[in-house]
C-alpha cells in the first residue's frame, strides 16, 4: 500500500441496508489499509440508521454517520457524504454501495493506482480486461449495462469503458476541482457527470478490473425517473459544452 495518502474515507449511502451494512464494515475492517467509513443514511425505515449509529459507538475513530431526513436520490447522498468527508480532512474519498456488489478487496489496488502523480480518479471497472459482472445477472441487465456505456461513450467520447461505474477512489483535490457541490444529477447520470467534469478539466481517469456481484439481500433502488435522467444527461452535458464553445467563438 502507498503511504503517500493520509486519511482515506469510504462514503457509503444507505437506504434499507441493515443486513448488508455490518457485513460491509467487517470486510472493510479486514483490509490492509486504514479506512474511515462514513455512512450516509436517508432515514431508512428498516432501521439502517440505528445500526450505523451502533457501529459508530463501537468504533468512533474510524466510523461516522450522516443522517439525512429525506430520500432524494443516490447522487444527492453521495454529494452530502463527499462534502462531509472533505470537511473532515479526507485526502482520498472512496464511493461504494452498501449492497455488497462492489468488492472491498479491490480497494488496495484502487488506492495503489491512485498514487500515480497524474491520476485523478480510479474506477472499479467491469468492462476492462479482467473485469466482469455477476454470472447470475439476467441477460437483459447485462445488455442494458453494456448499452448504457456504449451510449454514453458515443455521445461524450470520454474513452471510459465503465462510465456508469459507482465504485471509485477520488483524490480530494479532484473533487474540489470538479466542484462536487454543484452537481445536481442522480443515479447513473451522477456517475457520468462526475467523469465528464474530470475529463473536461484535463484530468486522468484510470480503470482497474473488478467482478461486480449482484446484491443478495434487499432490492434495487433503480427507478424509471432515474433511468430517464440517465438517458438525457449525456445530451445535456454535450449541448452545454457546445454552447460554451459557441460563446467563446462569438
Amino acid at each position: 500500500m502507498p503511504d503517500g495518502f493520509g486519511k482515506i474515507t469510504v462514503v457509503v449511502p444507505t437506504y434499507n441496508e441493515r443486513d448488508n451494512l455490518p457485513k460491509l464494515v467487517e470486510q472493510l475492517a479486514a483490509l490492509p489499509v486504514r479506512l474511515h467509513v462514513l455512512v450516509v443514511d436517508d432515514n431508512s425505515p428498516d432501521g439502517t440508521g440505528e445500526v450505523a449509529d451502533k457501529l459508530a459507538l463501537e468504533s468512533p475513530q474510524s466510523f461516522g454517520v450522516l443522517h439525512r431526513t429525506a430520500k432524494d436520490g443516490l447522487g444527492r447522498a453521495y454529494v452530502a457524504g463527499m462534502l462531509r468527508a472533505l470537511d473532515e480532512g479526507a485526502d482520498v474519498v472512496i464511493q461504494m454501495d452498501a449492497d455488497l456488489s462492489h468488492p472491498s478487496s479491490a480497494i488496495p489496488a484502487m488506492v495503489d493506482a491512485l498514487a500515480a502523480d497524474d491520476v485523478a480518479v480510479v474506477l472499479g471497472s467491469r468492462y476492462v480486461p479482467g473485469g466482469s459482472v455477476a454470472g447470475d445477472w439476467a441477460w437483459h441487465r447485462k445488455a442494458l449495462s453494456t448499452w448504457a456505456n456504449f451510449y454514453v461513450d458515443a455521445i461524450l467520447r470520454m474513452g471510459v469503458k465503465d462510465a456508469t461505474a459507482g465504485f471509485k477512489a477520488w483524490r480530494a483535490e479532484t473533487l474540489r476541482r470538479i466542484d462536487i457541490a454543484s452537481i445536481q444529477s442522480n443515479g447513473y447520470s451522477f456517475q457520468v457527470e462526475m467523469n465528464y467534469r474530470t475529463v473536461r478539466r484535463g484530468m486522468r481517469i484510470v480503470e482497474v478490473p473488478i467482478r461486480f456481484a449482484d446484491r443478495t439481500r434487499g432490492v434495487s433502488k433503480m427507478s424509471l425517473r432515474v433511468q430517464l435522467e440517465s438517458a438525457l444527461m449525456p445530451w445535456k452535458l454535450r449541448l452545454a459544452r457546445s454552447a460554451a464553445l459557441a460563446r467563446q467563438d462569438s
